[in-house]
């Protein structure tokens, strides 16, 4: 890490004296990329399903709650510290972003009090409205930049509270999804498994609480066949947290190894910060061979009209060709530019069509399920199927977009292709608190009838029955009530209490039609006001990142044709002199240009 400082340095020391103040913003940029070192790896899961505990045993300390009553409410960071510390990070009171300064701050704690912050039974609901605590261990797994995220596991993937958990995702370097040996993967673990695939592909699965069920190699066999229908390449790691634990007191090798751990420090050490490590070093790479291709084509211009100042019809007709690329260049931003515009707007009519027909499906299958029964007997259930099957599919969308957004952004950096060019790094499947403003499913009337009120029902139906049967009857010297109009009135009432039942169905289906329509009108109303106002930014982003791009280009053309109009009015002697001062810059930008193809895997590609 600190050799790809140094050579960031480097590079903003040559963009200065160049005074291309564009350039020097790109790598500081970059060198702030490399001072961050945190890989962020989030462990997901189903309600008790081991993810605390499994952090507890990878640290060797109770840093997560464990309990079979308690489950975790508020995010827990575990990262490298040289003391044991704890602080939860909180919203600021006032204003938030009124002084430039963070949104959250940060609270220290004590270690052993944290679980009555971040677990469910000291915290319910997150009522304290925390947005995470962070823990701080001197661990040697934790060195290196290592972060373990444990994710809230109340409401499970099949709810609301996984729309959360995906939120987290673009903003970890990979993903761990936890699931115990009791039994194999959940439809609800599959779903999210493959929406999680489409946001991070770096993604690991750990088979828990091995040391409780013999069958877990049976287990850990079928999950092994559903991952590889859902991606091929997937690892699977079988572990006992009890027994890493237990192996940890005792000091026991061989005990730590039949536990599983080893396979999974070994897949987090090589795989996930090794892999982090290569990316950061072929995208610092990238981006000191754009700098100093920019450096090298104003000073070479610049040369080259100072070795050979009578070639001057040459010069100008190199003049000429520089403002041909810079002509063509503008007129390359204009096409993106309008790439960029259609395609945010094809995008914002396509996700719009994509949700409602997500909802309109689920709408269909509600309506089915009311007609084929009473919704007002079991309607808290039905809320929150319906919950849940519109957060999945909201979640669906907003992947969706996410991936669309990406495409989109690989087809306007197309008008860039003579050189390598950079994507801008683009998030719409952010979708926290995105439900928010959609109210909960209105309760709807049970439709119980007392048996006081069933009385009355039969007894308004019956006296029609008594009455008309009774009058009959009188004509053949039969009283009023008598037992023919007693039993007709039976019947009648009878009738008339299956009729009004029917009658009451109807109209709770009916109402509980009208609550699911409105309950998805008001989904489509707020979600989709939020994708068009994430997708206008998302264009806003795209462009103002792609024309710092073409800046950068106009100007190093600019710059090379002031430098050969330069160099052709310059006196012999003050030539030489900036003849020399060019030829140790070009090499100074040759040698770190050297160092970043090696970055690259390819340290013999060197300039001349």
């Amino acid at each position: 890490m600190a050799e790809l400082v140094q050579l960031v340095e480097r590079g903003i020391e040559l963009v200065q004296t160049g005074d291309r103040a564009d350039l020097r913003r790109r790598l500081e940029s970059t060198r702030g990329r490399l001072l961050d070192a945190n890989i962020r790896v989030i462990v997901v899961g189903e309600f008790k399903q081991g993810k605390s505990q499994l952090i507890n045993a990878l640290v060797n300390a109770p840093v997560c709650p464990v309990d079979d009553d308690i489950a975790t409410s508020v995010p827990t960071v575990v990262r490298y510290g040289e003391q044991a510390s704890a602080v939860l990070v909180v919203p600021r009171d006032a204003d938030p972003a009124a002084d430039g300064g963070p949104a959250v701050e940060r609270q220290p704690v004590d270690l052993a009090d944290i679980a009555s912050y971040v677990s469910e039974k000291g915290n319910p609901g997150n009522e304290r409205r925390l947005v995470a605590a962070e823990v701080a261990l001197p661990r040697k797994v934790l060195t290196g930049g290592l972060s373990l995220v444990d994710s809230p596991g109340v409401g499970g993937l099949d709810s609301a509270h996984s729309l959360t958990t995906l939120t987290a995702l673009p903003t970890a370097d990979a993903m761990l999804l936890v699931s115990d040996a009791s039994q194999e993967y959940t439809e609800p673990e599959i779903r999210f498994l493959r929406q999680a695939l489409r946001v991070s592909p770096n993604i690991g699965c750990v088979l828990t609480k091995t040391d409780l069920y013999p069958q877990w190699r049976r287990v850990a066999e079928l999950d092994r066949a559903h991952l590889d229908r859902v991606g091929p390449g997937i690892p699977l790691i079988p572990v006992s947290s009890d027994l890493r634990l237990h192996a940890a007191r005792l000091k026991d090798n061989e005990l730590n190894a039949e536990s599983g751990f080893p396979a999974l420090v070994t897949y987090l050490r090589h795989d996930i910060l090794g892999s982090a490590e290569r990316l950061q070093r072929r995208s610092v790479a990238q981006d000191l061979l754009s700098i100093t291709e920019h450096l090298r084509l104003s000073l070479t211009s610049e040369l080259g009209a100072l070795e050979d100042p009578e070639r001057t019809p040459l010069m100008i007709a190199g003049l000429e060709a520089a403002k041909a690329r810079a002509d063509e260049q503008r007129r390359r931003s204009a096409r993106w530019q309008v790439t960029l515009n259609d395609g945010i707007s094809d995008l914002i009519a396509d996700m719009e069509y994509d949700l409602r027909d997500r909802l309109r499906r689920i709408q269909r299958e509600a309506e089915q399920a009311i007609d084929e029964g009473d919704p007002g007997a079991t309607w808290d259930q039905f809320a929150q199927w319906l919950e849940q099957r519109v957060a999945s599919a909201v979640s669906d969308t907003f992947v969706w977009t996410n991936e669309r957004s990406a495409w989109l952004a690989e087809q306007v950096a197309e008008h860039f292709q003579q050189d390598e060019v950079r994507l801008p790094v683009l998030s719409v499947s952010d979708t926290q608190d995105v439900l928010s403003p959609v109210e909960k499913v209105p309760t709807l009337d049970p439709g119980r009838v007392g048996p006081l009120q069933k009385v009355l029902i039969g007894m308004r139906g019956s006296y029609g029955g008594v009455l008309m049967f009774g009058l009959l009857t009188g004509i053949v010297g039969m009283s009023l009530i008598n037992p023919f109009s007693v039993g007709a009135g039976l019947l009648l009432g009878r009738k008339a209490y299956r009729e009004d039942k029917e009658a009451r169905l109807k109209r709770r289906q009916g109402e509980a039609k009208a609550l699911v329509r409105r309950q998805i009108d008001d989904v489509v109303f707020q979600v989709g006001k939020e994708l068009k106002d994430r997708l206008r930014l998302i264009q806003r982003a795209t462009r103002d990142h792609f024309t710092e791009i073409a800046e950068e280009h106009h100007r190093s053309l600019g710059d090379s044709v002031a430098a050969a109009q330069k160099a052709a009015a310059t006196y012999a002697l003050e030539r030489e002199q900036r003849m020399q001062q060019i030829r140790a810059e070009l090499k100074r930008v040759d040698a770190l240009h050297t160092e970043a193809r090696a970055l690259e895997g390819d340290p013999a590609a060197a300039r001349p």
